[in-house]
């Protein structure tokens, strides 16, 4: 697998209809996804006998982050005789920090270097955006939401990211059961619309779920936030775990002075159990300020899903034992102590 030539790419006549326009795992490994000039350099290569060729490949970042999609990348290239060093999932690199290293024959890895640098590209600025979350929350729980934004062929993999870079929960079913744990969430809006009041929505949801699955019910949707958290607490009582306010930005949003007015609310009626849980646009600038006023725990989406990949660039620096780079780079192996074997 892996070994695509120009000729293979002239017959392949993928299937249209009936499917999502995402890899597939076999394509993936096939090297479907390469761009075409990595597929005539193969073809090249392969006609001159220099394809196997030994070289090392390093690979670095253009901006600073977390590293993630290690695992992905050793899948990529398992049982292709390439030597894999790199930094552990979840260490932080620094601006043109080599973050991966390859050695073997060229043709056991070049076919696949667009895919290679796609997955740590995208992957670790999901990670580092969760990061970033994660270190503004502190000991809050923060669950991840971004799957909603984002190709649902890849919304498992940004949630992995994100639950790798230390968040607590991820809403995506395949997404959270892929890193071990069960999915989190609450209930949409939508539910609530469709039964037609907030308290009886609560009622029929506490009715339904196991009684080990906690009680999170919105607020946001009828009412006025503070009022619908009351009328809901009344009704549920000790089984309410919480409410989640998800105030639209036609609305002005979740600010510190609503969920200062429902914790002070639900806090003087009784309710000091029932925690609040703030979802929608939230930020890691804005997670201080929320906590500050009684937020308990957070959903965050696009924060996360909308990070912008990292770019990551693979240079060869020996070829045959020479070391070698192209113009504005430095031949050779670039020093480093970071990079551990991985295979």
């Amino acid at each position: 697998m892996g070994d695509i030539r120009f000729s293979d790419v002239e017959a392949f006549r993928p299937e249209r209809s009936g499917r999502f326009f995402s890899a597939t795992h076999e394509e993936i490994l096939r090297g479907l996804v390469a761009d075409i000039y990595f597929v005539k350099t193969m073809t090249a290569l392969a006609a001159t006998g220099l394809s196997r060729t030994p070289v090392v490949g390093e690979v670095f970042a253009s901006r600073p982050g977390y590293l993630a999609g290690v695992e992905e990348v050793l899948h990529l290239l398992e049982g292709r005789g390439v030597e894999v060093w790199s930094l552990e999932e979840g260490e932080p690199f620094g601006a043109k920090e080599v973050v991966m290293r390859l050695v073997g024959p060229y043709e056991a890895f070049g076919i696949h270097e667009t895919a290679l640098l796609g997955i740590l590209a995208s992957s670790s600025a999901w990670m580092t955006a969760a990061r970033q979350v994660k270190e503004a929350a502190g000991e809050a729980p923060v669950i991840c939401f971004g799957s909603r934004h984002i190709h649902p062929a890849v919304a498992p993999v940004m949630e992995r990211a994100a639950l790798l870079a230390g968040l607590d929960g991820a809403s995506n079913i395949l997404g959270a059961k892929l890193f071990g744990m069960e999915p989190s969430g609450t209930i949409p809006h939508a539910f609530i619309l469709i039964v037609g009041d907030t308290v009886e929505a609560a009622r029929i949801y506490d009715q339904s779920l196991p009684k080990g699955e906690g009680r999170t019910v919105l607020v946001d949707t009828f009412k006025d936030e503070a009022e619908e958290a009351l009328r809901v607490a009344a009704s549920l009582q000790d089984r309410l775990a919480g409410v989640r306010l998800d105030t639209p930005s036609e609305r002005g949003g979740v600010t510190p002075d609503l969920v200062r007015e429902v914790r002070a609310r639900l806090d003087q009626a009784g309710f000091s159990h029932v925690k609040i849980f703030v979802s929608g646009g939230v930020t890691p600038e804005k997670i201080p300020l929320l906590k500050a006023a009684g937020a308990y725990g957070f959903g965050v989406g696009s924060y996360i899903s909308g990070a912008a990949p990292i770019d990551m660039t693979l240079d060869l620096k020996e070829i045959a034992g020479r070391p070698v780079a192209k113009r504005g780079r430095i031949p050779g192996r670039t020093p480093t102590q970071r990079l551990k074997r991985k295979a």
